[in-house]
């Protein structure tokens, strides 16, 4: 069995706290790529968050000799708007940092994409910091491109 082989499974309410663990170090990981999003700050929330993730069948969970090494999130996006296509967005992908490289997060994408197509997904979206670069190069080998740009600015000014 090849190295990069893992379980995709449906993750429980026992794999909770784990998957919580595991969004706090994807969190932190993004500060370093200009993320404003804090990690440990928002524990009880993404707890609240993936709770009811778990529930509606909206995560997935990669599994290596029983242990969780990676997670994807993903729904079907709402809006008030009428829209010429449905679009799933995939909200999270993580893999722990010793097991990158290998082919696990492929396999987490193509699953979450799957689940997407089966609920009538015309498109799958997601959103990648801009200063991520090897995440950038690990979406567009699996076909995504820029679909919508997010600029940003401070409102810090250095002059007086």
């Amino acid at each position: 069995m090849s190295e990069s082989w893992a379980a995709i499974e449906v993750p429980t309410m026992t794999d909770l706290d784990t998957l919580v663990d595991l969004w706090i170090d994807l969190a932190a990981g993004q500060r370093q790529h200009n993320s404003h999003l804090q990690a440990n700050e928002n524990r009880d929330r993404i707890r609240e968050s993936l709770a009811r993730q778990i529930a509606l069948s909206e995560v997935r969970v990669a599994r290596q000799n029983g242990r969780i090494v990676g997670f994807v999130t993903y729904t079907i996006e709402g809006s008030t708007f009428s829209r010429s296509a449905t679009k799933g967005l995939i909200q999270n992908i993580y893999v722990v940092p010793e097991l990158r490289g290998i082919g696990i997060g492929s396999q987490l994408l193509e699953a979450a994409e799957s689940v997407l197509d089966a609920e009538d997904a015309d498109v799958v979206s997601l959103e990648v910091m801009a200063a991520n670069e090897a995440a950038r190069r690990f979406y567009a080998r699996h076909g995504y491109d820029a679909h919508r740009v997010t600029l940003e600015k401070s409102t810090e000014n250095d002059t007086p």
